[in-house]
């Protein structure tokens, strides 16, 4: 029994030594979606404010965790107006729930840099499971600010989810589809040992 113990307690202790933690690069990342209007025309948006991260205890990725939060009140569409309306009651209500997250749940490979990911999302106080398509970029060895090389990992997510699911907006969907379609690309960085403890 004391052998099984000091086993399992080996393999903790080696899974959290070699766990990494992956900062995403917001400059070159996005958290976007895409709607339907009148049934004629796509509308773009996306989330200004956002952040993400990625932990793995594989240098290949294969088994990352992914968790990535939004805040409502940076939604934009290129038109103040609309914004205005989408954070009001009638779509995400900001003032009552300002955030949007997503906890992965799997991630698994299907061929290539093809991948699923299985998460949980939340938003307008709802939380519902969502499967993402992915293509994973890397990952490879860059060199960075200064000529320093460091670790860095792309990933293009998609998929489609409804509003109706999670209560959002009763507006008939004649005008604005009950579909919106996920788009978030992400460019993310390895950090250092110790600057990830920090965080």
């Amino acid at each position: 029994m004391k052998t099984l113990v000091f086993s399992v307690a080996a393999l903790l202790s080696l899974s959290t030594a070699y766990a990494q933690t992956w900062a995403v690069d917001k400059s070159h990342s996005r958290v976007g979606f895409t709607l339907t209007h009148n049934l004629l025309s796509d509308v773009d948006g996306n989330f200004k404010s956002f952040d993400a991260k990625i932990s793995s205890a594989k240098a290949d990725l294969s088994d990352a965790t992914f968790e990535l939060t939004a805040d409502v009140n940076s939604i934009n569409t290129d038109n103040e107006r609309r914004d205005g309306h989408l954070k009001s009651p009638d779509f995400f209500d900001a003032a009552k729930y300002p955030g949007i997250t997503f906890k992965s749940t799997s991630f698994k490979k299907v061929e290539g840099k093809q991948y699923k990911l299985v998460g949980d999302l939340t938003m307008h106080g709802v939380t519902k499971p969502v499967t993402l398509n992915v293509i994973m970029v890397g990952p490879v060895p860059m060199k960075g600010m200064g000529g320093k090389e460091q670790e860095k990992a792309g990933f293009k997510a998609s998929g489609t989810i409804k509003r109706s699911d999670f209560g959002i907006g009763t507006i008939p969907v004649v005008v604005v589809s009950d579909e919106i379609e996920l788009k978030v690309n992400g460019e993310f960085t390895k950090q250092d040992a110790a600057v990830a403890e920090k965080k």
